[in-house]
């Protein structure tokens, strides 16, 4: 139980990448907070889940672009659990078009959910790991979810790869300026990872044909993938380590195609 003893809140937890970390973090042994949007319903099955495998969790709305919701999240987490000793920044969307006809709303809801709404996740769970006493080897740990798109452009999606690009720069940055605080700032950059948001891509045989042609390992992800990774830098196995993103992606970034011209 690498996080027993410890508080956890996981924004977007409600399905997917989200949902699969929530549940990873809480069978280590952390309390979870399970932050979500819209999906009330799903993000009390995440919950039940983890009470039912003798975990302790609670479920709470709220908007990642909007920091009064922010700070209410920290506020419920702190009243339940007592304290909080890791944050996964994970809330996410995609709205897709060529550039022709992407939308200025929409490029701002994207950049306003996935890269606004993790700078006032990291913002708060800052101020709030300094406001406590430290336990443990750092005061506490921050884990910004990113993307294959903080490297790999991803033409008809540039909000999106834009936004993973701000984090990345974001994440690092922010360990620079904390490290001295003992608070560990890392990413996770996740490949194709079978969650409902991508379905399509891997769940119909000729589009998953596809998408295995850009994996070299040879499969798509699942979210305990990227869980055991989040529950590694949430622990203090990890504690020298800082400012550096975890790519889990079967090789995706590795440039597929090329293997064969030696």
């Amino acid at each position: 139980m690498k996080l027993e003893g410890l508080t956890a809140i996981v924004t977007g937890a409600s399905s997917g990448i989200g949902a699969g970390v929530a549940s990873g973090l809480a069978r280590a042994g952390a309390s979870v907070v399970v932050h979500y949007h819209s999906g009330r319903e799903r993000a009390e099955e995440v919950v039940k889940s983890i009470e039912a495998d003798g975990g302790a969790a609670m479920s709470f709305p709220g908007d990642v672009s909007d920091e009064a919701a922010i700070a209410k999240l920290f506020d419920a987490a702190r009243e339940r659990f007592g304290r909080i000793d890791v944050v996964v920044a994970n809330s996410g969307i995609q709205k897709d078009a060529p550039i022709r006809e992407l939308t200025l709303e929409d490029w701002k809801r994207v950049i306003d959910v996935n890269l606004t709404g993790q700078f006032l996740v990291c913002r708060e769970a800052v101020r709030r790991f300094c406001a406590q006493e430290q336990r443990g080897r750092s005061r506490g740990k921050i884990i910004c979810m990113s993307s294959v798109h903080e490297i790999i452009p991803w033409a008809g999606h540039i909000n999106y790869a834009a936004s993973k690009g701000g984090v990345m720069l974001m994440m690092k940055s922010l360990a620079q300026e904390v490290a001295k605080e003992r608070i560990r700032v890392n990413g996770i950059a996740p490949g194709a990872i079978a969650t409902p948001i991508n379905e399509d891509a891997w769940r119909d045989p000729e589009a998953r044909k596809k998408l295995l042609a850009l994996i070299p390992y040879g499969r798509v992800g699942e979210p305990e993938d990227v869980a055991a990774c989040a529950v590694w830098l949430a622990s203090d196995e990890s504690d020298y380590v800082t400012g550096t993103t975890l790519v889990v992606d079967g090789g995706m970034t590795l440039y597929p195609g090329f293997e064969d011209n030696g």
